[in-house]
């Protein structure tokens, strides 16, 4: 076992060949081509081997040479690296990018708002800035609007708080990260969403099916990252006004200041009211609440291009007061009494972390990363006369470090991973009133192999092993294969399993806004007296790019089954109860989507999907489909913009159609018949729709509605009439609840 794990350790190391011939080069700023001034520390290295060498002060370096080398790596942190063909012993004088020029040139060949990579082993894509702004976008969980492998929705008739859903499965079985550091879990799982305005996303990253092993052991459906706006290449100084018809007023600004040529810190304030009272549907029941955010952010970034150094530290302070329930709810004389229905929903958050990168000069397929990160989550609500605290307290830790076996085709990641996760909950629900403490803590090991052939083959294999308090010892292995039998074609496959403990309360908190008590299985698990869910996840797809009419496109299939071993079934068929209990039988989310991207003309975009979705899971009561999850769907949508003119002046139109189908509603048969729902709701469609004028690279104003249609859900709150009845019930909810909804707003920035 020594030997092997010594071995191990060498293939860290390049091993360097020495030649009998040697290459000389000058590697040079192309800021400064007049002064012919060198650059210091530059690598240069022959693709594919770990032959390398480093610039010296003036930019000189010299590097083995063989014939069968052709071709030539130069990289340097803040620069474009440039690949370059070598056909003799030349002498070479080669100018070097900066990167912001290279950016400058990327916005003005308008780069695809939805990126999809045909050379990614695993299927993810990226979702940039352009796409967010094609909506309203005020916080992340409405930033999947246009995206049609995202499905959005609304968790209950009172919060207007929106749901995500991949792969026919509800967000506790994603992975959702910031900048790779796990967010939204916990005590933040209902609302986390919400937490992250859209001005703040620079873009995310969305990946289906079995993630990285470096990331953790949680996901099961796929996983959702969020790269937050960098101090050193956001707006000097941005601003975003938003309001809505339905009372709703948002504004955001951004501050970044220059402190030295390698620290640049950032400054982001968020805030949002709605103080307005609406009932539309004359339930005598707000449809949205009254609402405050406070959301401020400061963050710091150091940038040691020559030394191969990067570093982020982030602060950050929420304060989210939401009211809801009857028009005449007076919280301070109706709280804890029957005089009228009401809730308050209080939220104080505090998260710090740091990250810390570095990258070896000598080579730059090696580097390692560290990062820290801490959250205080305190959550104090009530619904009616029920009641539910949280406090969170949650420690994340990961170390990684990145290299090469033999060649830049064979890479791999290891490192290791902690994490300590505090949570104390008061729940009190009719004659259940416990108080739950727990402690969850885990160290972890892992190591993740990549093999890249650069041209119609890949594949990613890792393992981690983690040990938990709670959960025990275990393995989590994840694959993902690549094959590009043709010219931009790619199949695709993976498969992984995932571990996870439910928070049954904080991730169903709709539920406590009924009259539903609640009944939970004790088996003598260690969470809640449950045991961990545990779910495999297989994948494949494939994906072909083409071009038609001279004019691109993409068209692609996947398919991805989720196969549960265990799962906490959250069982609503009993109007009067929810219950929790473990998995007896079987479980599964079988996804097919088919998705066609083509660009119509230069500027006019078409973007559309079907869904078809089976998700059945075996209850108490039989085997059934899950309820709320409409089998199809189908997505489109429309972007048009005009051709800029040298200030950036532009107009910009999209347009999304929804249309859903018929979804199974829980179980109502035992309810008085007024307060009973039929067995599956009607079909629907959504069309949501924005125009933006540009009028400079500085200014522009834009003007939207959602719910164009005007679909709203008729008698979304069961027995509204009596809230403190045995038959209330505010969590059967299919479509939407307001109705159209139009909304304003300006943007203005200071580069």
């Amino acid at each position: 076992m020594k030997k092997y794990f010594f071995s191990s350790f060498l293939l860290l190391f390049p091993i360097i060949f020495f030649a009998q011939s040697n290459l000389k080069g000058m590697i040079m700023d192309k800021q400064n081509p007049k002064d012919n001034l060198g650059v210091s520390g530059a690598t240069v290295n022959w693709l594919n081997t770990t032959i390398g060498a480093v610039t010296d002060e003036k930019g000189w370096f010299t590097i083995p040479y063989k014939p069968e080398y052709k071709k030539l790596v130069i990289s340097y942190l803040g620069y474009k690296t440039d690949t370059i063909t070598i056909t003799s012993l030349k002498t070479i004088h080669h100018f070097i990018t900066p990167e912001s020029e290279l950016q400058e040139i990327t916005i003005k060949s308008k780069r695809d708002a939805i990126q999809k990579s045909l050379f990614a082993t695993a299927n993810m894509f990226t979702v940039n800035n352009d796409e967010l702004l094609k909506a309203a976008c005020c916080n992340l969980a409405e930033s999947f609007e246009t995206n049609p492998s995202i499905d959005v929705s609304f968790s209950d008739a009172l919060t207007g708080t929106r749901q995500i859903q991949m792969l026919g499965l509800k967000s506790p079985y994603l992975l959702i990260t910031q900048e790779n550091v796990p967010s939204v879990r916990g005590a933040a799982q209902a609302f986390g969403l919400t937490f992250t305005p859209g001005t703040w996303v620079e873009s995310i990253q969305i990946t289906k099916g079995a993630g990285s092993v470096v990331n953790g052991f949680e996901s099961i459906s796929g996983q959702i990252n969020a790269e937050l706006v960098k101090p050193f290449s956001d707006n000097k100084f941005f601003l975003n006004a938003y309001s809505s018809l339905n009372g709703r007023l948002e504004l955001n600004t951004h501050f970044n200041e220059k402190i030295s040529d390698k620290w640049q810190s950032g400054l982001y304030i968020h805030g949002n009211y709605r103080g307005e009272k609406f009932d539309n549907n004359n339930d005598n029941f707000l449809d949205a609440p009254l609402a405050n955010q406070i959301n401020v952010m400061n963050r710091w970034q150091y940038t040691d291009a020559q030394n191969g150094w990067v570093s982020f530290i982030n602060f950050r302070y929420l304060a989210d007061e939401k009211q809801t329930g009857e028009l005449n709810f007076n919280p301070e004389k109706d709280r804890g009494t029957t005089n009228a229905w009401g809730s308050e929903i209080d939220t104080k958050r505090f998260e710090t972390s740091a990250k810390l990168g570095y990258v070896f000069p000598e080579l730059p397929f090696q580097s390692f990363g560290f990062q820290l990160a801490y959250s205080n989550h305190q959550q104090d609500s009530y619904f009616g006369l029920n009641v539910y605290d949280v406090q969170h307290e949650s420690v994340y830790s990961n170390l990684l470090f990145n290299s090469i076996i033999g060649d830049t085709r064979n890479k791999f990641k290891t490192g290791i991973s902690f994490t300590y996760d505090k949570y104390d909950e008061l729940v009190e629900v009719g004659t259940f009133n416990e108080n739950f403490k727990r402690k969850e803590q885990s160290v972890g090991a892992f190591f993740e192999y990549a093999f890249d052939n650069l041209d119609d083959f890949s594949f990613t294999a890792g393992l981690r092993v983690d040990s938990h308090n709670l959960l025990g010892n275990f393995i989590t292995p994840r694959l993902h294969l690549r094959y590009a039998p043709w010219e931009n074609g790619v199949f695709r496959a993976s498969a992984g399993r995932g571990k996870r403990s439910a928070n049954i309360f904080a991730e169903n908190q709709q539920f406590f806004a009924s009259s539903r008590q609640i009944n939970i299985d004790n088996v003598g698990g260690n969470i809640y007296g449950l045991n961990p869910e545990i779910a495999w996840n297989y994948g494949i797809s494939y994906m072909q790019k083409f071009k038609l009419f001279d004019q691109k496109g993409d068209l692609t299939f996947d398919f991805y089954k989720t196969d549960f071993n265990n799962q906490v079934v959250v069982d609503w068929e009993n109007p009067q109860e929810i219950s929790f209990y473990d998995l007896d039988g079987k479980s599964i989310a079988n996804s097919f989507q088919v998705e066609l991207y083509y660009q119509l003309s230069k500027g006019f975009n078409l973007r559309t999907a079907y869904k078809y979705f089976n998700v059945t899971t075996d209850y108490n009561s039989g085997n059934l489909q899950k309820p709320i999850q409409p089998e199809n769907r189908f997505f489109a949508n429309l972007s048009y913009e005009t051709i800029a003119k040298d200030n950036g002046a532009q107009w910009k139109f999209d347009a999304t159609f929804n249309s859903i189908g018929k979804q199974r509603l829980p179980n109502t048969s035992t309810n008085p018949s007024q307060y009973q729902l039929a067995e599956f709701s009607n079909p629907f469609q959504l069309l949501n729709s924005q125009v933006t004028r540009v009028f400079s690279n500085k200014f522009e104003v834009y003007l939207g509605a959602e719910n164009l249609t005007n679909v709203q859900q008729k008698n979304p709150i069961l027995a509204s009439d009596n809230p403190f009845g045995a038959n209330f019930d505010t969590t059967i909810v299919y479509s939407p609840i307001f109705g159209r909804a139009i909304y304003a707003g300006l943007r203005f920035k200071i580069k």
